[in-house]
């Protein structure tokens, strides 16, 4: 009966996944539609641009041609007219003169006839009649503005729509996800000289498989990439996944997208839950502070207990609780625990955070601890609570601290520390976040789910979430696990408790206390 009940659910729950897959479907279908509809009708209303800017411009052409046309006619009218004047002005000197010289004909004395015909051959030289060309200045032909536009008219009717580029396909192969980057790789199916760059667009879900239409973060954009390979950086992985998706562009219009890729963003986020911090701080997200004046400002912010700083809630996964402490479930810290813990456990797999102190904090712890720890206790004071303690009040002093012992770090302190915790592995590293060296590790089987865990006094921590362990990180643990096993690797290892009373060579040797063995890299000893 329970074999069946148990088959029947994973049945029930299989539908009920092809179901939500199917609705998600056909909202993709229906948005579709949609889009293709304002497309369609954007497409028209270019058409219909495109096609009134070339009427307007071969009425521009028409207009100018046909008044160049009237502008040359005029010339040319005006031309004869001028040669039709001159003419007609010679003909009336040419007639009066053949009046006269017919006249002289007429003349009986001799010594007169010879006076009036030297002056009527004086006149015919000088005469305009014979000085005029005979010939038009200007043709009558305007074919030289003819036009022909069989070639205009043939590119015309050539006229298609523009070569769309073909959609990329994205390499997903080639695609990497590390140190809270994304390299995404992709190629073209076929050669296309004329791309001129491409589009990626990128955005967080937390569903797996096809992007989603309803719930889902808008897409981020980044334009104008002229390589097949784009690196995102500095993102904060507070979500399952990543869709992303390609477009070809050229000159003059952008392809279609490629079928979108959904990658996997592991990482560990948690916020600070202040429903259990000591009333002496102000706790906020990922930030806390020392507030002197017991807590008055907490009711202010304490509704934003669980909010992630993205606004988006935190994601299930498998390797980590997500269950938010409830208030009921413990009291606050009190006395001088000032302690604030997150809200979500790691219960197995490898996890890393960072923490930045401000630069006038006087005291502060940074580790992890199980559940129960006491409203009273501190940080490294119990054997359930494991962390690395900074004091500036005095002089600053810089240790790691488990189960009440200490030992003392003689490195500087840097600026923003990194969290390091390999649950399954037993390892929990802190390490130099900006140059990723290794400041101190504890080795010990975790038992219990582990909360990170804060202390501050006089100061505020900024805590950031949502990061993968960073590959320098990766790489350091492989080298420290492979040398923890050969003898000749220990010759850096040294321990010291609390009295002091003990010092080990770090030859042959590392201490185990209470099943916590306790490793700092001091190349001098302690």
């Amino acid at each position: 009966m329970d074999e069946q009940r148990e088959t029947l659910q994973r049945i029930v729950s299989t539908l009920a996944n092809k179901n939500d897959e199917i609705h998600n479907f056909i909202d993709m279908l229906n948005h579709t539609i949609k889009n293709v509809q304002v497309s369609s009708s954007n497409a028209i209303s270019e058409l219909d641009e495109e096609f009134d800017g070339l009427y307007s411009i071969l009425d521009e052409m028409k207009g100018s041609m046909a008044s160049t046309i009237q502008q040359e006619e005029a010339r040319k009218i005006q031309a004869l007219k001028d040669q039709l004047n001159q003419c007609s002005t010679a003909l009336e000197s040419s007639e009066e003169l053949l009046e006269l010289a017919a006249q002289s004909l007429d003349i009986k004395d001799p010594v007169e006839f010879l006076k009036a015909a030297t002056q009527i051959k004086d006149r015919v030289t000088m005469a305009s009649a014979f000085r005029i060309s005979l010939k038009p200045k200007v043709s009558d032909s305007m074919t030289h503005l003819m036009v022909d536009f069989a070639l205009e008219r043939r590119m015309l009717q050539a006229v298609k729509f523009l070569p769309v580029p073909k959609a990329p396909e994205i390499d997903l192969a080639a695609c990497l996800v590390a140190d809270n980057c994304i390299t995404v790789s992709w190629r073209m199916p076929e050669e296309d000289s004329r791309i001129d760059h491409f589009v990626l667009e990128y955005r967080k879900t937390n569903f797996d498989g096809l992007p989603r239409v309803k719930d889902e973060q808008r897409w981020e954009l980044v334009d104008y990439i002229k390589a097949t390979e784009y690196t995102l950086s500095g993102l904060k992985f507070d979500t399952k996944y990543m869709n992303i998706r390609v477009q070809a562009c050229n000159k003059a219009v952008a392809g279609e997208y490629s079928d979108p890729v959904t990658l996997e963003t592991k990482a560990f986020v948690f916020s600070l839950d202040s429903t259990s911090s000591h009333l002496n701080l102000k706790v906020e997200d990922t930030y806390v502070e020392w507030d002197p004046t017991g807590g008055k400002g907490q009711e202010k912010i304490k509704g934003k207990e669980n909010k992630s700083r993205s606004g988006a809630p935190s994601p299930k996964r498998t390797s980590i609780s997500t269950r938010s402490l409830p208030r009921a479930g413990r009291d606050h810290f009190t006395g001088e625990s000032y302690t604030v813990l997150g809200d979500t456990a790691v219960e197995s797999g490898q996890h890393y955070w960072e923490v930045r102190a401000q630069k006038d904090c006087k005291s502060y712890s940074v580790g992890v601890t199980y559940r129960n720890l006491g409203k009273f206790d501190q940080l490294g004071k119990t054997n359930s609570s494991w962390c690395i303690h900074v004091n500036n009040w005095l002089q600053t002093t810089f240790s790691a601290k488990h189960n009440n012992k200490t030992k003392t770090l003689d490195i500087p302190v840097p600026d923003r520390i990194g969290v390091y915790c390999d649950f399954d592995g037993g390892q929990l590293a802190f390490y130099n976040a900006n140059s990723k060296k290794l400041l101190h590790t504890f080795r010990t089987k975790f038992t219990q789910p582990l909360l990170p865990g804060f202390m501050i006094w006089c100061g505020g921590l900024t805590v950031s979430t949502g990061l993968q362990v960073p590959s320098a990180v990766k790489m350091l643990q492989k080298s420290e696990n492979g040398l923890s096993g050969s003898t000749s690797s220990l010759n850096n290892i040294a321990y010291e408790h609390l009295t002091g009373s003990s010092r080990v060579s770090a030859a042959m040797n590392s201490v185990v206390c209470e099943g916590v063995r306790l490793v700092c890299l001091d190349p001098g000893g302690v």
